[in-house]
């Protein structure tokens, strides 16, 4: 009922002659002939809740209709059962069900009489086929009205992403605790497969497992370098549930104890994430956060010495202070409206992660050389202020050397 509800809410914010085609992802070779593990698109998923491929569905306020595989004893055999024809109706809360085969031969007909066409293309095996029959038609993206309603989660929605964040956070406690020196990143990276899998979940994105000087590349995914005496680890990863992201980040003392620089550094990106996120509440606008990060950022490294009060900050923190969350861990909704950035509204989930990392530079002090920390959490704008969901893990100086004291 929960994707019914959605399509009656989409549909209501569109002509009422209106006729809406949206298509799931392909199937993507992982090599010779096997198969990345299937997801299906985010927008589908939303509308539908069918997670297999080979998948369109076309609704208006006339009716649903959804094309699908049907059965085939044999490929189930190999790949698994499929819905099929006959059960999909009940099961989707469809009205009709066919065949994908048969879609571009019925597709003519389903848009005969409608008014104004939704489709975006999503790359999936049948698009081609599907653009070059509405070449004659004039059609419109869906793309943005269902991006707005995926921006303002549901109850139910919040749940599943808590109950990620609930998971990711017992995954960064479990490598805290364990990581030590002489160690490799990926030891530490096992860890969160274990957590992940042992809680029915998946990594909601390719984990970033950083020590040292790794922590100063932003997207570092190999994973594989040893965990030396003195050095930070930072560790960027999320499980997902049921389709839905939790996104944390953690940057800890490889050995248990900061050293006096590595303190300085991580209190300046811990001040300004705390701020960053009292700040956030409805009516306020998205761009506060930011707006805090930078100035309590670039104040403590003008006071360390590292930056000039008229220096390009950029140098040491070159990324934005948050996102959208949700289905995507780089979630869908439009930052500005009317080309004004837009305010927080209940309902929406962000990340808050502020960060700096200073590489070997001549002109600065050796002992901030390489050090990469960055600190995030999932936040909750509720309709008096906020909600931290992935609050439960330790992330002052003093109780995370604490907590690795405990192994």
């Amino acid at each position: 009922m929960i994707h019914q509800n959605r399509r009656k809410e989409l549909l209501s914010q569109l002509d009422d002659d209106a006729l809406v085609i949206i298509s799931t992802n392909p199937e993507q070779l992982r090599n010779g002939d096997v198969h990345y593990p299937f997801r299906p698109h985010s927008d589908f998923w939303y509308l539908t809740g069918f997670k297999e491929p080979e998948a369109v569905a076309i609704f208006s306020n006339n009716g649903y209709t959804i094309f699908l595989r049907d059965k085939d004893p044999t490929r189930e055999i190999w790949d698994g059962k499929r819905l099929g024809i006959k059960d999909a109706p009940q099961s989707l809360k469809a009205d009709k069900a066919y065949p994908i085969d048969q879609l571009l031969a019925l597709l003519p007909q389903l848009i005969d009489n409608a008014g104004t066409l939704y489709y975006d293309f999503k790359a999936c095996a049948l698009d081609d086929q599907i653009i070059e029959l509405l070449s004659k038609t004039q059609y419109q993206s869906l793309a943005t009205h269902v991006h707005e309603m995926r921006l303002i989660k549901s109850t139910k929605e919040i749940e599943l992403m808590q109950k990620a964040a609930d998971i990711s956070v017992q995954a960064h406690q479990s490598a805290l605790q364990q990581t030590q020196p002489g160690l490799f990143e990926y030891e530490i990276a096992s860890v969160f497969d274990a957590e992940f899998r042992k809680n029915n979940s998946e990594h909601a994105y390719t984990p970033i497992v950083a020590g040292g000087e790794n922590a100063c590349v932003l997207h570092y995914i190999e994973n594989n370098k040893p965990l030396n005496e003195g050095d930070l680890l930072l560790i960027d990863a999320g499980c997902e549930v049921e389709g839905y992201a939790a996104d944390i980040t953690r940057t800890f003392p490889i050995n248990g104890k900061f050293s006096t620089a590595q303190r300085q550094i991580y209190q300046i990106v811990l001040d300004a994430q705390l701020a960053a996120i009292e700040s956030i509440k409805p009516g306020v606008l998205i761009t506060k956060p930011h707006q805090i990060t930078t100035q309590i950022i670039q104040q403590g490294l003008v006071d360390l010495g590292i930056l000039q009060a008229d220096g390009d900050l950029s140098q040491f923190y070159m990324h934005g202070t948050g996102h959208w969350l949700g289905l995507d861990v780089h979630d869908v909704g439009a930052y500005q409206q009317n080309r004004q950035h837009r305010q927080y509204e209940a309902g929406m989930v962000t990340t808050v992660e502020p960060g700096i990392y200073i590489r070997k530079n001549d002109k600065i002090n050796p002992i901030y050389w390489n050090i990469g920390i960055r600190i995030e959490d999932d936040i909750l704008v509720t309709k008096t202020g906020h909600r931290v969901l992935t609050g439960a893990l330790v992330k002052t100086i003093d109780a995370i050397e604490l907590l690795m004291r405990k192994k």
